[in-house]
């Protein structure tokens, strides 16, 4: 039995919600490297630092189309469905949802501002936090509306970028498309050296981003997909509430339609020699490509739990999406570390296949200290942090030993 405002126990848990979260948590990971590991410019335009040829271009390659905004798009999905879960989840225990929903996401932004000028300036909590407390107003609206706005602000920094495209001259996004030398290296420099030297390009980049990209791009691509993971959410599309055969052909639809827009957009920008021209259009083949291709995801990962509702990988992942607020900081203190000069300093040294033996590092850390956690304890420690500052009591931490094992996952509480 749990207080009014304790956490969840496993046996009442929605199991899809919680592995789904675990598998976008541990594939973001996939593309933070690149930025964690070399100069920021790379996300955009692979070609301007490092060795693109033989496995590193399979590497780019790879994460590029299977990766790169699928998984943080699955993540934000799952965000807005937890607006939801949340929001009703206060309303049956007589609380104030709303209020609770804000100082709740308050805290987030709080957290991802220290996040972002502490450790890593490419922090998402604070966009998820200021979108989050725009969202909940449309929370009792149907679904089908809120799918159909999400896509339309989906739609926005889309046709910013596509209007640019065609009105700007290319020679002005020349300098940010492929960047001089002497800038690369003053990043690198910054970030192999220590703490304080580092300020020098994460407190202006930080700043960048939850400014001028927030208010151009982020915000319009995060409520957005908040919106229509409400939808998903109310659908039963993210709870393993719908058919097996739905599934399915979401699998097959999402898969094909996505994969086939990101290998255009492959195709397109090799073709035009990756110029400055092609820049802001080739963006938009896997901006586009990705919503699909992270539902075929959802489909694979729903499908899977029914096949495993107990097997080993389920339960793994589902630990590591229960703690996935308190992972995600932990994927910035490992990276950090081993990349930043306050660490191994080994920033703009590795290539893009020894990074990715670090993602897998990383992940062999996550994967097994996420269960053995939740055997002691009810959640994260900065899940438990966070929900006692949203409620203003202290909360139990210690594991109840009856719900250490995840139950079937079909109740819907609290998350």
């Amino acid at each position: 039995m749990t207080s009014e405002t304790g956490p969840t126990p496993p046996s009442e848990r929605i199991v899809g919600l919680d592995v789904l979260r675990g598998v976008a948590l541990l594939g973001i990971l996939l593309v933070n490297v690149r930025v964690f590991s070399m100069p920021s410019v790379v996300l955009t335009n692979p070609t301007t630092y490092g060795d693109l040829t033989g496995a590193n271009y399979w590497v780019w390659f790879a994460g590029h189309v299977f990766a790169q905004q699928k998984f943080l798009t699955i993540f934000t999905l799952l965000f807005g469905g937890g607006v939801v879960l949340f929001t009703r989840s206060a309303e049956k225990r007589g609380r104030s949802a709303v209020g609770l929903h804000v100082r709740r996401s308050a805290l987030l932004v709080a957290a991802g501002l220290a996040h972002a000028y502490l450790l890593w300036y490419g922090d998402i909590l604070v966009a998820y936090g200021l979108c989050a407390i725009v969202v909940v107003i449309f929370r009792d609206h149907e679904p089908w509306d809120l799918a159909t706005f999400g896509v339309v602000l989906l739609a926005i920094p889309s046709l910013i970028e596509v209007a640019s495209g065609l009105t700007t001259d290319p020679a002005a996004i020349a300098d940010s498309w492929r960047p001089a030398e002497s800038v690369l290296q003053s990043e690198i420099e910054a970030y192999r050296g220590g703490w304080i030297a580092q300020l020098d390009h994460r407190v202006p980049t930080a700043f960048r981003r939850q400014t001028s990209g927030f208010f151009g791009y982020s915000a319009w691509r995060v409520a957005g997909s908040m919106l229509l993971g409400m939808a998903l959410f109310e659908w039963g599309v993210l709870t393993n509430d719908r058919s097996s055969r739905f599934y399915r052909r979401l699998i097959v639809v999402g898969a094909a339609s996505g994969l086939a827009a990101i290998l255009a957009g492959v195709w397109y920008v090799e073709a035009n020699d990756w110029s400055a021209g092609a820049a802001l259009f080739w963006r938009q083949f896997n901006y586009w490509g990705s919503v699909p291709l992270a539902g075929a995801y959802i489909g694979i990962v729903m499908l899977f739990c029914r096949w495993r509702p107990a097997g080993l990988a389920t339960r793994a992942l589902a630990a590591v999406g229960r703690t996935a607020f308190s992972n995600y900081i932990l994927q910035t203190v490992l990276a950090t570390s081993i990349f930043y000069g306050h660490g191994l300093g080994l920033f703009g040294r590795l290539t893009r296949v020894e990074a990715l033996g670090v993602v897998l590092l990383v992940w062999a850390v996550q994967l097994p200290l996420s269960v053995l956690w939740l055997r002691y304890f009810r959640f994260g420690p900065l899940e438990w942090l966070w929900r006692v500052l949203t409620y203003g009591e202290r909360q139990p931490l210690l594991n109840d030993r009856r719900d250490s094992r995840a139950g079937d996952g079909r109740s819907r509480t609290d998350d």
